[in-house]
């Protein structure tokens, strides 16, 4: 259940900074979290501006030791939200915002906790050797996420299938990390990370690494990526089910989002050595596109049909 609207002007002052950080540093994300009503809209901010910060401290330039010590920092928030600890006069904005959401929504902040052991994985360097390790990394740093807004989202009364509702959030959010790790093939390479599963990369050829702006010498690089691709579809068509248990403008902004990766998952299968040549994206028109659909109902009314069909 969510809780009054009101918002005193420090809060409010919260919020617009997690806002600044998503529109700057999260363009899909914020494309498909403008469609919502401002309340939602801003709880979402507070949830990727913490989780920013997060993914900030694990991608720096800092010795692990030091990662895993300054890391230390954001339990430390969410063990004070968890007491009601986080005062409106904070100087941590996204503290107060994220204390203020909370509040007003039924967020599962263990999911937090599980996106800083997954932030945790990648500063002790690990890799994945089959499809079920990886999915454990995906779902403490995408799963989770989708289960977090699925608290602010919440579902619809009366809903079918509603008790499923966080798997499928859960597994939305592994779609669109695999995507996230396919279009990020070299750049991650270059930082000297591997996240697809080590026997893919034998099954195809490609052990060696992406460290180049070609695949592996006598690779199957465009097998491998389409392996992977049919992959996240399967995903995609299974969180999808979460759709029709969500109100029209939280489904509006699942299906922006998700329509924004499903469009980079076509753009990658078509060219699948573009990963390898820079970030595949989309221009900021086709995403403005997608989001129009999105709060029209269109593409979740389409998505819904197809998904209940099972053809998605």
């Amino acid at each position: 259940m969510e809780g009054s609207t009101e918002v005193s002007a420090p809060v409010q002052a919260a919020y617009s900074y997690c806002e600044a950080v998503t529109g700057r540093q999260a363009r899909n994300f914020a494309y498909g979290i403008r469609l919502l009503p401002t309340d939602k809209r801003q709880a979402m901010s507070a949830l990727y501006a913490f989780s920013r910060r997060v993914d900030d401290i694990g991608d720096g330039e800092l010795a692990p030791e030091a990662k895993r010590n300054r890391l230390e920092g954001p339990r430390d928030v969410l063990e004070r939200i968890r007491r009601g600890a986080v005062q409106q006069d904070d100087t941590d904005p996204v503290a107060v915002a994220l204390a203020d959401a909370a509040r007003r929504f039924p967020l599962p902040l263990a999911g937090l906790d599980e996106l800083i052991d997954g932030v945790l994985m990648d500063v002790r360097g690990e890799t994945y050797e089959t499809w079920d390790d990886l999915k454990v990394y995906c779902r403490c740093v995408a799963g989770a996420i989708g289960r977090l807004s699925l608290g602010v989202f919440g579902t619809q009364p009366g809903a079918r299938g509603v008790e499923r509702a966080a798997e499928y959030a859960d597994t939305l959010g592994l779609a669109l990390q695999l995507t996230n790790i396919l279009r990020d093939v070299r750049e991650d390479a270059a930082n000297g990370r591997t996240y697809l599963p080590a026997d893919d990369l034998a099954k195809f050829g490609c052990s060696a690494g992406f460290h180049t702006a070609t695949p592996p010498p006598g690779s199957d690089f465009a097998g491998l990526v389409h392996f992977e691709v049919r992959r996240a579809r399967t995903l995609f068509a299974e969180g999808y089910r979460l759709l029709p248990m969500l109100d029209r403008r939280s489904g509006a902004c699942v299906a922006a989002m998700a329509g924004i990766y499903r469009r980079l998952l076509d753009r990658i299968e078509r060219d699948p050595e573009a990963v390898l040549r820079g970030r595949v994206s989309l221009p900021g028109r086709e995403k403005a596109y997608v989001a129009v659909r999105g709060l029209s109902g269109l593409d979740a009314r389409h998505i819904t049909r197809q998904t209940l069909r099972g053809r998605v």
